[in-house]
C-alpha cells in the first residue's frame, strides 16, 4: 500500500509571502497519524500552483514542516487534480495497482478524480489506516446527554477515528467516523446515530428561512423542562423545517444522479451531505436571508474553542469599563476622520468593482470577483500588493475551492508580546447569483460565474473598501509615530458567498496555531440605504454558547460607543442572542465557532425591520456605485465608526 496526501487544508495549514515562499503548519493530528503510517510508503499529490518555482517553494515547505516524513522524492507529485493524470502518474510511481493507493484529501471533488483513477479515499488524515484496511467512514450525530460536556466528548473522539464537522450546541455534534469510532463513542457513553457513507461528500448546513407551524406536540414538547440547546436540535418543530428544506434542495438538484442526502435537522434547518460537484451554495430557498447555506470543514481541535480564553479575558478587560476606561482619543478620531472618506471609499470600490482600472495605468478592470470568476485572483494580487505598500507585512492564505484557486489576504502590524490581535474584515468575492440573465436567443439562463458580471459595490465592495481605508489610517499613524497596544490585522476572507468558506479556514487556522484573538470587527454591505434612512446593524449574537456571547456583547457595546462619538447622526439597531438574525450568517460567525469575540456590523439589511432600507441589489447585477440605493457618505459613516472602535480597543 502507498498513501498519499493533500497538503492545503488536509495535511497542513498554508500560509503564502508575496514573494511566494510558503509556509505549512502541520494540521491536528496529522504528526500522529504520520508516525502511526511508518512502515508504510508517503507520498505527496498537491497543486502548489503553476511553475517551477512555486514547486520549489512547496518542496522547501514540506521538508520544513515533515523533515524527514516523506524520503521518496518519486512519491511527490505537484500538480492540478482536477483531472486524472497526476493520480495516474502518482499510482505509477508507486509501481503497485491503482487499487493499492490511497489518496488523503479534504477537497470532495479532487477525491471523486482520484476514485475515477481507481484509488482509494480518506476525506481527512485520521481517517487514512481506514481506507488502506478498506474500512468506510460514515456521517455521524453524536448527542451528548446533560451530563456529558464538549471536553468529555473530545477526549473520546481524539483518541479514536472521529472527527468533528459541527458543534450546533453542547447536546450536539455532527461528525464523521470509522465503525470504530462509533464503537469508542458509544462505549463511553454517548448517543451515535449513523447515517450515510462519507466518500465523495460534503457537509453543508441549509437554513430554511421560510415559517414552519409548530406541530402540537412540539409546544407540549417545549414547555417539557429540556434545555433550550437542546430542543432547538430536535423535537418536531425541527424535524419538519428540516424535511423542508431537504425537500426543496433535492427537488432542484432532481435533474442530477444521486446528489444530496439528509443528516437531520440542523440550527434552522437540515444538515446536507452533497456528493461532489453538487452546487447546494447556488440553491436560494424561498425567502432565504443572507448566509443561508454554510460549508462545514472537518477538524478535529474544533470540540477545544481555543478562543474561549481570549473572550473571557475580553470581557473582563474592557466589557464594563468601556475602552478600557477611557474615550476614542481625539487624535485618532481625527486620523480616521481624514482617512475614512467617501472619496477614499468610493475610489477603492471602483477599482474593485470594475468602475475604473484595477490598477492605475492598467487596463484592466474588474468584470466580478466570484470565486469561479478569473477576476477574483487579480483582485488578490491588487489587494496584497496594496497593503504591502501601506507598510504593513502581508500574508495570503491559499486554498482551492472546485478546482479554483483562491486565497485569503491579510496585512498585519504586529505589536510582539500582544495579548491578542484587533480584526478589521470584510469579504473580497462577489456574486450575482439572484440575477436573471438570458441567452443569444433571449431565453433565460442561469448566472455563469465565469463570465457574468457580479461588481458587488455593497456586497462587499463596500466593507472590503472600508477596510483598506482603515488600513490607510493606521499605516499614517504608524508613521507619525503612534504606538498600538494591540496588534491591528486587517483581513479580506474569500469565498464567503460559498458558505463563509475563507473565513472558517482562516479561523480554523487561527485556531490550529494557538493564534490570540481579542476581537474581530466583520463589516459585510454598509452603503446600502434607502429613503434616507441611516439605521446601522450591530450583531454580536452567536449561535455558540459560552464565555463568546459576553464577549461579543461587550464588543457591540464598544462599536455602538464609537458610533455616538464619532457619527451620532446613525440609527443605531443592536442585535444579539441566539435570535439574532445574522447569527451564523456572516464571517464573524466563523470566529465565533471557535469562541473568539466577534460582531458583523451592516447597514440595515439582516434585522426583520418593517421594511429593511438596505440594498435592493442583494447578488444581483444592479449592485454598482451608480446604483440609487448606493450612499459612499453613509458607507464612510459606518466604517469611521468600526474603525474607530477598532483602533481604540487596539490601544490608539
Amino acid at each position: 500500500m502507498t498513501a498519499f496526501f493533500d497538503i492545503g487544508t488536509t495535511l497542513a495549514d498554508v500560509s503564502a509571502a508575496p514573494d511566494g515562499s510558503l509556509t505549512f503548519r502541520p494540521r491536528p493530528r496529522v504528526l500522529e497519524v504520520l508516525d502511526a503510517l511508518a512502515g508504510t510508503p508517503v507520498g505527496i499529490i498537491s497543486n502548489p500552483g503553476p511553475g517551477a518555482q512555486a514547486r520549489a517553494h512547496a518542496a522547501a515547505a514540506l521538508d520544513a514542516a515533515f523533515p524527514g516524513r516523506f524520503p521518496t522524492a518519486a512519491l511527490v507529485h505537484w500538480g492540478p487534480k482536477d483531472t486524472r493524470a497526476i493520480f495516474d502518474a502518482a499510482v505509477a510511481s508507486a509501481g503497485v495497482a491503482a487499487g493499492a493507493c490511497v489518496f488523503v484529501g479534504e477537497d470532495p471533488d479532487e477525491r471523486a478524480v482520484a476514485r475515477e483513477a481507481g484509488l482509494r479515499t480518506a476525506p481527512h488524515p485520521v481517517f487514512a489506516a481506514a481506507a488502506i484496511e478498506r474500512r468506510p467512514v460514515v456521517w455521524i450525530r453524536i448527542g451528548l446527554a446533560a451530563e456529558q460536556g464538549l471536553d468529555d466528548l473530545r477526549a473520546t473522539a481524539d483518541a479514536s477515528e472521529v472527527v468533528p464537522v459541527h458543534v450546533p450546541s453542547p447536546r450536539l455534534v455532527l461528525a464523521m467516523a470509522t465503525a470504530a469510532g462509533v464503537q469508542a463513542l458509544e462505549h463511553a457513553g454517548f448517543d451515535v446515530d449513523q447515517r450515510d457513507p462519507v466518500d465523495d461528500t460534503v457537509a453543508f448546513l441549509v437554513r430554511d428561512d421560510r415559517p414552519v407551524p409548530p406541530p402540537s406536540a412540539f409546544a407540549a414538547g417545549a414547555a417539557d423542562g429540556r434545555p433550550e440547546d437542546f430542543v432547538a436540535d430536535a423535537g418536531p418543530e425541527a424535524d419538519a423545517r428540516a424535511a423542508a428544506a431537504f425537500a426543496f434542495v433535492a427537488g432542484r438538484l432532481s435533474g442530477l444522479t444521486r446528489t444530496v442526502t439528509s443528516l437531520g435537522p440542523a440550527p434552522g434547518g437540515v444538515y446536507v451531505a452533497a456528493v461532489a460537484g453538487t452546487p447546494v451554495e447556488d440553491i436560494h430557498i424561498p425567502d432565504a436571508r443572507h448566509g443561508h447555506t454554510e460549508r462545514l470543514l472537518p477538524d478535529p481541535g474544533l470540540l477545544g474553542r481555543p478562543g474561549q480564553r481570549d473572550a473571557e479575558a475580553f470581557a473582563a478587560a474592557v466589557g464594563l469599563a468601556g475602552f478600557a476606561g477611557a474615550a476614542p482619543s481625539p487624535a485618532t478620531v481625527a486620523a480616521v476622520r481624514a482617512a475614512v472618506t467617501s472619496d477614499a471609499l468610493r475610489e477603492h470600490v471602483a477599482r474593485i468593482s470594475g468602475a475604473a482600472p484595477l490598477i492605475d495605468g492598467e487596463p484592466q478592470r474588474v468584470r466580478s470577483r466570484d470565486a469561479a470568476n478569473a477576476d477574483n485572483m487579480a483582485v488578490v494580487d491588487a489587494l496584497a500588493a496594496h497593503f504591502q505598500g501601506l507598510g504593513f507585512s502581508v500574508t495570503l492564505q491559499p486554498f482551492t475551492w472546485r478546482g479554483h484557486r483562491l486565497a485569503n489576504v491579510a496585512a498585519e502590524h504586529l505589536v510582539p508580546g500582544s495579548d491578542g490581535a484587533v480584526l478589521v474584515t470584510a469579504h473580497l468575492d462577489s456574486t450575482a447569483a439572484q440575477g436573471d440573465f438570458v441567452d443569444p436567443t433571449g431565453q433565460r439562463r442561469p448566472y455563469d460565474p465565469r463570465t457574468d458580471p457580479a461588481p458587488g459595490a455593497d456586497d462587499d465592495g463596500s466593507g472590503a473598501a472600508a477596510v483598506l481605508a482603515a488600513a490607510a489610517c493606521v499605516s499614517g499613524l504608524v508613521a507619525q509615530g503612534a504606538a498600538p497596544e494591540r496588534t491591528i490585522r486587517f483581513v479580506l476572507f474569500n469565498a464567503e458567498e460559498q458558505g463563509l468558506i475563507g473565513s472558517k479556514l482562516y479561523a480554523r487556522a487561527a485556531a490550529a496555531g494557538a493564534d490570540r484573538i481579542a476581537a474581530v470587527f466583520q463589516m459585510d454591505m454598509i452603503a446600502g440605504r434607502q429613503d434616507g434612512e441611516q439605521k446601522v446593524e450591530i450583531h454580536a449574537g452567536s449561535a455558540v454558547p459560552g464565555p463568546v456571547v459576553a464577549a461579543s456583547n461587550a464588543l457591540g457595546d464598544r462599536v455602538a460607543e464609537a458610533v455616538l462619538a464619532v457619527e451620532p447622526g446613525l440609527d443605531v439597531q443592536r442585535l444579539t442572542g441566539s435570535t439574532d438574525p445574522a447569527a451564523g450568517r456572516s464571517d464573524h460567525a466563523s470566529f465565533h465557532e471557535r469562541g473568539w469575540a466577534a460582531v458583523a456590523v451592516s447597514e440595515n439589511f439582516f434585522a426583520d425591520t418593517a421594511p429593511a432600507t438596505g440594498t435592493r441589489q442583494y447578488h444581483l447585477p444592479g449592485d454598482t456605485l451608480d446604483d440609487a440605493d448606493y450612499d459612499p457618505g453613509y458607507a464612510a459613516a459606518i466604517a469611521r465608526s468600526v474603525t474607530v472602535a477598532a483602533l481604540t480597543l487596539a490601544g490608539l
